[in-house]
């Protein structure tokens, strides 16, 4: 078959149409996302992070029309998915949902750990906050917070408490009540909320500092004694129970739980604009909202100071472990 001819106007006036066409696939992967997103997340699946973290990336999927991909990877207090994000690179496509057990927490009890959330991380955004409750096994006579420090008082060394772990955020909160209301009990560390539970219920656990999401379906039920929370204020999906704050002598304590999205150190700025505005936008929209908020989460402000609070916060939290000597 003979070669077609094209003839020299032709072939220049299809060059001319080509040339924008062809560029446009090479431009558009220099944009941002060029390809799917991965957000780690250092808990098990079902938990009060995970569901943070997935409504963040389905946040992120319609804002910038990425495909956002979850995956846990849970372990140590949810800290060797961080370490996995602070040794990616920098460009936007390997974040955490973190809380502040592995953001600030577990390294100030734990020496051997090799990242610090805040020398070695890029601040994107709140995901939310949540209270931490106390609670008793439904075999100790306590019905209120007055009668949980009294009990105690008369009996230091006797009662026990569990938490998620050591270093995590609801750990250094009883550490902070025993230091604040001059209590002796002994932490138990549980690895899950399963089994922390299954004592409680049982009897063989006093005492536990449990997350909103954890706590609510025993309370409902009657398993479980909530006794006070340890935010400022009364927590939303927990208003009947109240607030340290509202003792006397714990007036002013507040210490809470939180989520945020983070990014290695290095994240250039207008990539971390652009997740930052995607999740502010996203979190504003109440479908988006009520599912934060419907599991125990309170949906943030979008004028939170994200550095600020780490900081601040890991000051708090260095108090504490000094005070109770905590080390892993």
């Amino acid at each position: 078959m003979p070669t077609p001819v094209v003839s020299r106007r032709a072939a220049l006036a299809l060059i001319a149409l080509s040339g924008p066409l062809a560029s446009v696939p090479a431009l558009a992967q220099k944009g941002y996302p060029a390809k799917p997103i991965k957000i780690l997340i250092g808990y098990a699946p079902g938990g009060s992070v995970d569901m943070v973290g997935r409504v963040a990336a389905d946040i992120l999927s319609a804002k910038l029309g990425a495909t956002v991909v979850v995956e846990n990877a849970p372990g140590a207090a949810g800290s060797l998915a961080a370490q996995r994000l602070v040794n990616s690179p920098a460009d936007g496509y390997t974040l955490l949902a973190g809380s502040s057990n592995e953001l600030i927490g577990t390294g100030l009890v734990n020496p051997a750990q090799k990242y610090d959330g805040i020398r070695d991380m890029t601040p994107v955004g709140m995901l939310g906050s949540s209270a931490v409750v106390l609670v008793a096994s439904p075999k100790v006579p306590v019905k209120n917070i007055d009668e949980f420090i009294a009990l105690v008082k008369r009996n230091p060394g006797k009662y026990s408490y569990g938490s998620s772990g050591v270093g995590s955020t609801l750990h250094l909160a009883a550490e902070l009540l025993k230091e604040r209301a001059g209590l002796f009990m002994t932490h138990i560390p549980y690895r899950g909320t399963a089994s922390l539970s299954s004592d409680l219920v049982g009897g063989t656990l006093d005492f536990a500092v449990m997350s909103p999401t954890g706590a609510a379906p025993f309370i409902a039920s009657g398993r479980i004694t909530p006794l006070a929370v340890t935010s400022q204020k009364r927590f939303p999906t927990l208003g009947q129970v109240p607030a340290l704050a509202e003792t006397p002598q714990l007036k002013g304590f507040d210490l809470s739980g939180w989520y945020a999205m983070m990014a290695p150190r290095g994240l250039p700025p207008e990539i971390a604009k652009q997740l930052a505005d995607a999740l502010r936008t996203g979190l504003a929209e109440p479908a988006f909202r009520n599912r934060m908020e419907g599991s125990g989460v309170l949906a943030p402000s979008g004028n939170e100071d994200l550095a600020k609070m780490l900081r601040d916060d890991q000051r708090k939290y260095a108090d504490i472990v000094k005070f109770a000597n905590i080390r892993e």
